[in-house]
């Protein structure tokens, strides 16, 4: 058994493979210390990927050459294109996977790295030298050593459980929690607190009368996740599974209340915060008690699986007020449960303790990534573990750390935030965090990073021959578009057909698809078409830059005008008491913080404008 690696990644959830199979890709040596080899990116809570701007990470993971896009595909249940009546910056792919099939794709990918090695241990104790982690013992006694290690422990840290008023330890229901190490961080300087998650039941699909619930089918015509040329399951077989949507009643609302003075949320025994975004269904109630029903969605796990997730429900209540509460609701009336509905508290670390490439400012080889920064979701977990893989080989090669920008991903405004506003609640990624959101699109994402990724050693040759041909496809279908004139007599009768005003004289195919109420696809019926043929995401780019041009520019000038402030460096260790005119709580954020470039600062909460305006004045001459 090898004991010394390059890197060590400690916890197999969504950031931890990720991370692996990114420092591994690159050329490390890994080790992956994960409990169980079944359970690697586990999904624990909801089993589906993507969503509202989570749907564009995980294309961005894909990009930079990640396997959660690919994992996704292989494994999915059924996909939708969330908010198409929307403009292009909401479009958002999520889909609803088999989460024993995603597990066991995962530890696949994982097994067919060369560089990379997995233990099925808990990681238990950091052995230091100096301000240096060295090795790491697990609980059976093994000691592995690294020069770089990758904490990604999910909610195992110091992890307890409730349901009503029992209590247990563990990081999820049925597994041990992890202790040792959330303390020698602590110790170390980093400083520490708790926060909270919850899961709704999980409930018998034989026993639900899908009669009385509304189905929700998937899109007509599937998209996959990545951009690689593998069709997805549901793209191979033809077939999808429904989701249904549900909803509480007041006689359910009545129920769960009988059970509010034993719940551990209500009564303080959680000190952790809960994620606003997603709150239990009793918060729902405290939160909102106008409203007489709620929205569910009844979703499954897996194909061959009757278990099935009653998705906004999660609860920390008793189990038998679980229970009465869900035979309430139409069609659950003789329900069963697998398994009831639970919090979990743990353990995470300040995020603004850390570098942007995620790599501690107190332990110098130490990275973190996923919900030990405080974040919730698999996709924010997968996008940090992908960066501090990538980060943590160069951080061995002597190189300069790979940083996204808040205008190139929302990777990139998902790590400064964290880093510069911190966390007082799990951080969700939404569409309206990004400034630039009409050019971080989820259509665009591999014209974004795939370059950037290659050129580090990630993104493998393949993949970038693949975008630079469809960007060659790209460009040819926008020079058809600027070049080729439509004549009245052949699209007149096509466009009073949609309600769109006919043509006087003839236009170029361009001015015709900038009409909302037209798209290129069906134009392109009118063009004759020569030996030419582009694929539907061909077809999507040039359309979404042709209708949108306008707002894209601005945001492109925009970002320009701010991205001047990220090449004025703050000299590391730098006095700012020295700086009289700055406030002094700016003075002090900025001691605590570190900045390195002001545009870093600028973006540090109690840093204003004015503060700003002194910092440009003295570091920009």
């Amino acid at each position: 058994m090898n004991q010394h690696f390059d890197v060590i990644v400690m916890g197999g959830g969504h950031a931890g493979c990720e991370a692996a199979m990114a420092a591994a890709g690159m050329g490390s040596s890994v080790l992956l210390l994960t409990p169980d080899l079944n359970g690697l990116a586990k999904m624990s809570c909801n089993p589906a990927v993507g969503g509202i701007a989570k749907g564009q990470i995980v294309r961005e993971i894909d990009a930079l050459g990640g396997y959660s896009a690919l994992v996704t595909d292989a494994a999915t249940l059924q996909f939708r294109m969330l908010n198409r009546s929307k403009g292009p910056a909401m479009w958002s792919p999520r889909a609803q996977c088999d989460k024993q099939l995603f597990s066991a794709i995962w530890l696949s990918k994982l097994l067919s790295c060369s560089k990379l090695s997995i233990y099925a241990d808990f990681a238990v104790n950091l052995l230091f030298e100096n301000a240096k982690i060295v090795g790491v013992s697990t609980t059976t006694g093994a000691i592995f050593y690294a020069k770089a290690f990758i904490l990604t422990a999910g909610t195992f840290l110091n992890g307890k459980m409730y349901i009503g008023q029992h209590t247990f330890e563990g990081g999820r229901i049925g597994e041990k929690a992890s202790y040792g190490i959330s303390d020698q961080l602590a110790a170390f300087g980093i400083p520490t607190a708790r926060m909270k998650t919850g899961t709704p039941p999980r409930i018998d699909f034989r026993s639900v009368d899908t009669s009385r619930l509304q189905p929700q089918p998937g899109d007509s015509e599937p998209e996959r996740f990545s951009f690689l040329d593998v069709p997805s399951s549901v793209q191979q077989e033809g077939q999808q599974m429904n989701c249904y949507l549900l909803h509480t009643n007041e006689r359910v609302h009545d129920i769960l209340r009988t059970g509010f003075d034993r719940s551990p949320l209500f009564t303080g025994r959680i000190q952790g915060k809960g994620p606003r975004y997603c709150p239990s269904i009793e918060d729902k109630l405290r939160t909102f008690p106008e409203n007489d029903a709620h929205q569910l969605f009844l979703e499954p796990e897996g194909k061959n699986s009757p278990e099935y997730y009653l998705q906004g429900f999660s609860s920390s209540l008793p189990l038998e007020v679980q229970l009465e509460a869900v035979h309430a609701i139409e069609g659950l009336e003789n329900a069963i449960f697998f398994k009831p509905a639970y919090a979990v508290e743990y353990d995470y670390f300040d995020p603004q303790y850390l570098h942007y490439s995620l790599r501690s400012k107190v332990v110098e080889n130490l990275f973190l990534a996923g919900q030990v920064n405080g974040t919730t979701g698999y996709e924010e977990a997968a996008a940090q573990g992908i960066m501090a893989g990538m980060n943590a080989h160069l951080f061995l090669q002597e190189k300069e750390p790979f940083v996204l920008r808040r205008d190139q991903a929302y990777i990139g405004v998902l790590i400064d935030d964290l880093i510069n506003k911190g966390v007082d609640e799990p951080y969700r990624m939404f569409t309206s965090r990004a400034e630039y959101r009409i050019l971080l699109r989820q259509d665009n994402a591999d014209f974004r990073l795939t370059a950037l990724s290659h050129e580090l050693g990630l993104a493998s040759d393949s993949r970038y021959a693949a975008m630079m041909k469809k960007q060659e496809q790209v460009q040819e279908l926008t020079d058809i578009c600027e070049r080729t004139k439509m004549r009245q007599d052949v699209v007149n009768e096509y466009l009073t057909s949609v309600g769109s005003t006919p043509l006087s004289e003839s236009k170029h195919l361009k001015e015709l698809v900038a009409r909302p109420e037209l798209n290129l696809s069906d134009l392109l019926n009118f063009v004759p078409r020569g030996t030419f043929s582009f694929t539907p995401d061909v077809i999507t780019a040039v359309e979404v830059v042709i209708k949108y041009a306008g707002y894209i520019e601005r945001e492109k000038l925009q970002a320009e005008k701010n991205n001047r402030l990220e090449y004025i460096r703050i000299p590391a260790g730098f006095d700012f008491d020295h700086l009289q005119a700055l406030s002094i709580e700016c003075r002090q954020k900025l001691k605590r913080y570190k900045p390195e470039t002001i545009a870093q600062a600028s973006r540090i909460s109690g840093v204003s404008p004015a503060d700003i305006s002194v910092l440009l004045v003295y570091f920009g001459r």
